[in-house]
């Protein structure tokens, strides 16, 4: 298994691999359209199998069913018999259409949702805020320094603005831990557009989401046309599973393929371990499960290591996609 890993120059440390729970959203809100509402048996098997699959933290956030997953996460946590502080838990706050004192006017909410866990990671879901960045990394000290959040992050920041939040953290003492953003074999912008460079020499970690491309890199949607057609339509909008986009990815899902074979695993597996192995440890995932199984199946991706020829295999073959 791998070991743990610092998620950037902070003192939180976890698996190479988390789980993502968009999924949990419980059907509400526009978070919760892309997915089927998962009762909260399935919930609390879900992160059962990922703890006992050796997964060490979990992310969620504001706008995932307006609290429907971090109330989800929380029960599931406690079932599972976890303490608080046994886990790493991270959230994010919604900034549209809000000015970065929201901040600390929803925090208390969010902890309410996620009791009684706390906050080990609290990001800023997107760079769309109606105040300055600085504005938002100053409230995001204010709550560190309160001891209501342990580390800061933020999602979707280009280079430029990645810059700017690790800068009017570094005035208050804070390090910015992470970036959390679109990467997958399928999707590979953040080594063309800055974005990787920059998180290397900041110090900052980047927290892959989609790292399945929304179950593309299964290779499911390559075999069977019915597998596309029970995804929800905002969910086939969103990812495309046109016959063009699939017969583009295919090649890609083939070296997969032969590479599962090699190993006794999955085409996923092979495909998660590829995007936390490849750029050593400035990578970590979250890919999210709706199963027990496919939590297992995710976890277990922790064992596995890819050779440098089938690093640079996929590599070779995905860039196409950068």
């Amino acid at each position: 298994m791998l070991a743990k890993r610092r998620l950037g120059k902070t003192e939180l440390e976890l698996t190479a691999l988390g789980l993502g729970t968009w999924q949990f959203s419980a059907g509400k809100g526009v978070g919760g359209s892309y997915w089927a509402a998962l009762p909260q048996e399935v919930v609390d098997h879900v992160v059962k199998a990922a703890l006992d699959g050796g997964i060490s933290w979990f992310d969620s956030a504001e706008i995932y069913g307006h609290g429907a997953s971090e109330k989800g996460l929380s029960h599931a946590l406690t079932a599972a018999g976890v303490v608080p502080g046994g886990v790493v838990v991270a959230t994010k706050w919604w900034p549209i259409l809000r000015f970065a004192g929201s901040i600390e006017r929803t925090i208390d909410e969010r902890l309410a949702c996620l009791s009684p866990f706390g906050i080990d990671l609290h990001q800023v879901h997107l760079p769309v805020g109606l105040s300055p960045v600085e504005a938002e990394m100053d409230a995001m000290a204010s709550l560190v320094k309160a001891k209501r959040v342990r580390a800061v992050g933020v999602s979707n920041f280009g280079a430029r603005l990645l810059s700017r939040a690790h800068a009017a953290l570094a005035r208050h003492g804070v390090p910015l831990a992470s970036n959390q953003v679109k990467y997958s074999l399928l999707d590979r912008r953040v080594e063309s557009n800055g974005v990787l460079e920059k998180a290397k020499a900041l110090g900052v970690s980047l927290i892959a989401y989609s790292p399945l491309e929304q179950g593309l890199l299964t290779g499911r949607f390559h075999e069977s046309h019915e597998a596309v057609q029970a995804v929800s339509a905002a969910r086939r909008l969103k990812t495309g599973y046109s016959p063009m986009k699939l017969a583009r990815t295919k090649p890609v899902v083939d070296e997969l393929k032969a590479i599962a074979r090699a190993h006794g695993a999955t085409p996923a597996q092979v495909a998660l371990a590829w995007v936390v192995q490849f750029h050593g440890e400035s990578v970590v995932a979250i890919p999210g499960a709706s199963s027990e199984n496919q939590a297992k199946s995710n976890a277990a991706t922790l064992g596995l290591v890819l050779t440098p020829k089938e690093l640079e295999a996929l590599d070779q073959v995905s860039r196409p996609f950068r």
